[in-house]
């Protein structure tokens, strides 16, 4: 077998790994040198938990009151947003998925009438992504319980100060990447 460069560098570093009780040991030593900041990394380890737990209740509440995952309802309240109609990049970009995943949320979505689906371009590859009108009823259904609970959950525990620092703070650290 000829060695690669790669396992000759790994052979070379005899990088020796941690028995399994000493990986907490080790991972905190990682997360220490990588970020000294102690304030940093416990509003980094808040806004990941508050993210999860959120979302997840969002999500529950809106299947168990309405029977709409999150997922769904996102793409009815961006198209809703944008006038009625988007096309499918830009919805995935601005629903946080890859084409594949949306053009996969799409076809069940226009299985179920919500939405249609249409080329734009001479050559086809354009995709125009329009709300129907079970689409706009199931939104009006869905918005309300959805709102009541982010208010509920995240506004009402917050003063005014809180949720425009924090809104402030996300707004520096929010990275523009596209989603493929």
């Amino acid at each position: 077998m000829i060695a690669t460069a790669s396992t000759l560098a790994l052979n070379s570093l005899h990088v020796q790994l941690p028995d399994r009780a000493n990986v907490a040991p080790l991972l905190d030593r990682l997360v220490a040198e990588a970020i000294p900041n102690q304030h940093g990394l416990a509003a980094w380890r808040a806004l990941i938990h508050a993210h999860a737990t959120l979302m997840r209740q969002l999500a529950t509440d809106l299947v168990n009151d309405i029977g709409l995952t999150l997922g769904d309802f996102d793409v009815l309240a961006q198209l809703g947003q944008a006038g009625g109609e988007m096309r499918i990049s830009e919805l995935a970009a601005q629903a946080y998925s890859s084409r594949s995943g949306m053009t996969r949320r799409i076809d069940r979505l226009v299985d179920e009438g919500l939405v249609t689906r249409a080329n734009t371009d001479a050559d086809g590859r354009g995709v125009v992504v329009g709300l129907t009108d079970p689409g706009v009823a199931r939104l009006a259904e869905a918005a309300p319980v959805h709102l009541r609970r982010v208010r509920e959950l995240f506004v009402e525990r917050l003063s005014d100060e809180e949720l425009s620092t924090l809104a402030s703070a996300l707004e520096k650290v929010a990275v523009d990447c596209g989603f493929g």
